[in-house]
């Protein structure tokens, strides 16, 4: 009787170590969910979204009616705005920065603003033209206006 109890109980601590390595693996690779603020007329800025969401983000888009205001609130310049600036896990993504770009910021972890990609250059995120790719580069800008090419396209 006592060999048994010792068997269930060594399975019962198997089946809880797994549940839990199970729960927690869900919980690391699970992204973050990112807020959008754009103007409800964009379409670029829906298709970005959609790249987003294909891209494993949980997106919350709220349609604003001046997104410059959203712009000044979390320190975007002028020099690296876009038409729509999103927030994920405290840092600022404004406009069509690809997936990959923001699951590498959230894995590093730099200390930084976020991420820009200035103006809606074509064949970025949410600006496909066909077959049309113009070079762009991804900006990381720190809290005091300083910028860094992040990544090249």
């Amino acid at each position: 009787m006592i060999k048994n109890k010792k068997i269930i109980g060594v399975i019962f601590s198997i089946f809880i170590s797994a549940l839990g390595g199970f729960i927690l693996m869900q919980n690391v690779s699970a992204e973050p969910e990112m807020t959008v603020y754009k103007s409800a007329t964009c379409g670029c800025c829906n298709k970005w979204v959609k790249h987003m969401e294909d891209n494993g983000f949980q997106v919350a888009a709220i349609d604003v009616l001046d997104v410059n205001l959203v712009k000044q609130q979390y320190g975007i310049s002028y020099e690296h705005a876009s038409c729509h600036t999103a927030v994920v896990d405290g840092y600022v993504i404004e406009g069509h920065v690809p997936a990959l770009d923001v699951k590498r910021l959230l894995a590093e972890k730099p200390d930084v603003l976020g991420l820009s990609v200035p103006g809606m250059p074509v064949g970025s995120p949410g600006m496909e033209m066909g077959d049309r790719v113009d070079r762009y580069s991804v900006i990381a800008m720190d809290k005091e206006g300083n910028a860094r090419v992040f990544n090249q396209y």
